[in-house]
């Protein structure tokens, strides 16, 4: 193949004919196996520079699949920590440049000037199209990962991991709302999620925001203000002495009574709401995830809208008892929704109660979460990323990302369980019964399993 009569290395054949055949086992040869070209009619030091990174990436690419298929929790971690992701990216923009070069030297490799006419841009055309496509996407790829590296940094911290209590993770989810009615951020959703760390298996429990008299765990600054619960006797700092109140008093009037929150990543008021979800659920919560509902409206869109089975007509704006600002409807059926109008599925008020719009907000959370795949991700990954930063708050740290990740695998798979603390479900949120609420939880977190007779 390659003796002095072989026109693959020696091109000098008059033949248009051999030329041209010899231009296409060059070009397919450098798609197939990159540095081969320059090997068998080039330079032989490039063509092994590429083959050792061809056979370096294709080692690292089977040696990474070999590694998540055994533990993708390793894979994971890698691929959500800040020096793995830059790592990939180096690896990508490498490779991309290694590509470009050996596809610029292959097409003047094949000659194309003794190839035959009609052929030619067929073989240019095949080798800059499949250059543009592998550098393209590697480009792309570390495009990816070095945003997701500053995504990462700028929403999760680098603060130390808490281990599972009792089996499980315990993850305050807030959904903040700063109306212009309203002075500061007032939650107006709260939610625990509550995961198995064995098995993925994850309920939530729906607090209302109208709930009264809300324990404390024993030793804590809440505690400590309010020993017979939030609001006993009508005694709080603020106008309206209930859950959702908890996060603007502390924040606004008392934010000394969590001196370290910031430092560690949270606030006072999210402190305060920690405390009063533990207080209430009788749950350790290791994690709060704060997602602020304005900017929720641009991740939606971010992905592409999101698709929810609508049980009955809601109003676009309005009050209560008033529809004079009405500016549309959501219409009772399957409907594809953009960011504003979910937005106000999961806020709109009149004819419903405020349990309704809780049940409707924990519709919108698991419609999102349906559609916050890896696909979808990756194809909107730039409006993604922008929109996540402005929407979340978080003290997860970022090296247990890769944890939850694959965790969260496992919880896709099951079943999601909810325990909603409202008059439904015996709970009247003005006087509650706090051991009711615990039997509650504890049913649904530990459902008790019939042993089979013998």
């Amino acid at each position: 193949m390659t003796s002095a009569s072989s026109p693959i290395r020696y091109p000098n054949s008059g033949s248009s004919q051999v030329m041209t055949r010899r231009a296409w086992w060059l070009v397919v040869l450098n798609i197939v196996i990159p540095g081969s070209a320059q090997v068998l009619a080039g330079s032989r030091g490039l063509g092994r520079f590429g083959l050792r990174a061809t056979l370096a990436f294709l080692t690292l690419a089977v040696i990474a699949g070999v590694v998540y298929a055994l533990n993708p929790e390793i894979m994971l971690t890698i691929a959500t920590n800040s020096i793995g992701l830059w790592t990939i990216a180096a690896v990508m923009v490498f490779y991309a440049v290694v590509w470009v070069i050996l596809t610029f030297d292959t097409i003047r490799l094949v000659r194309l000037v003794k190839a035959r006419p009609k052929a030619r841009p067929f073989i240019a055309g095949l080798a800059t199209v499949v250059m543009v496509a592998v550098a393209g996407t590697a480009g792309y790829g570390a495009y990816v990962a070095t945003t997701a590296s500053g995504f990462l940094s700028s929403v999760f911290t680098a603060g130390p991991s808490e281990p599972p209590v009792d089996g499980r993770y315990n993850i305050m989810l807030l959904g903040g709302d700063a109306g212009a009615d309203r002075e500061g951020l007032r939650p107006d959703s709260t939610s625990v999620v509550s995961i198995d760390a064995e098995t993925g298996k994850a309920d939530i429990i729906g607090l209302p925001r109208d709930l009264e008299n809300v324990p404390f765990p024993a030793g804590s600054p809440m505690n400590a203000a309010y020993p017979n619960g939030y609001g006993y006797n009508d005694t709080c700092d603020v106008d309206v002495c209930q859950l959702n109140s908890i996060y603007t008093e502390v924040e606004l009037k008392s934010p000394e009574m969590y001196p370290d929150a910031v430092a560690q990543g949270s606030e006072p008021g999210i402190e305060a709401m920690r405390d009063a979800a533990s207080g209430v659920t009788g749950l350790t919560i290791q994690y709060y995830v704060l997602i602020d509902m304005q900017g929720f409206s641009q991740l939606i869109d971010a992905l592409g809208g999101v698709d929810i089975n609508v049980e009955e007509r809601l109003p676009i704006g309005g009050q209560e008892e008033d529809l004079s600002d009405v500016e549309g409807w959501v219409e009772a059926g399957q409907q594809h929704m953009d960011g504003f109008t979910a937005l106000w599925y999961g806020r709109a008020r009149h004819g419903t109660s405020d349990y309704d719009r809780m049940s409707r907000q924990r519709v919108l959370q698991g419609a999102i979460l349906q559609q916050f795949n890896p696909a979808n991700v990756l194809t909107k990954f730039q409006g993604v990323a922008q929109a996540g930063q402005q929407v979340v708050k978080t003290d997860v740290p970022q090296g247990m990302l890769g944890y939850f990740t694959n965790l969260a695998t496992k919880t896709k798979e099951l079943p999601v369980g909810a325990v909603e603390l409202v008059p439904d479900n015996g709970v009247d949120p003005t006087d509650p019964d706090y051991d009711y609420i615990a039997g509650l939880i504890d049913a649904a977190l530990n459902p008790v399993t019939e042993t089979p007779a013998p």
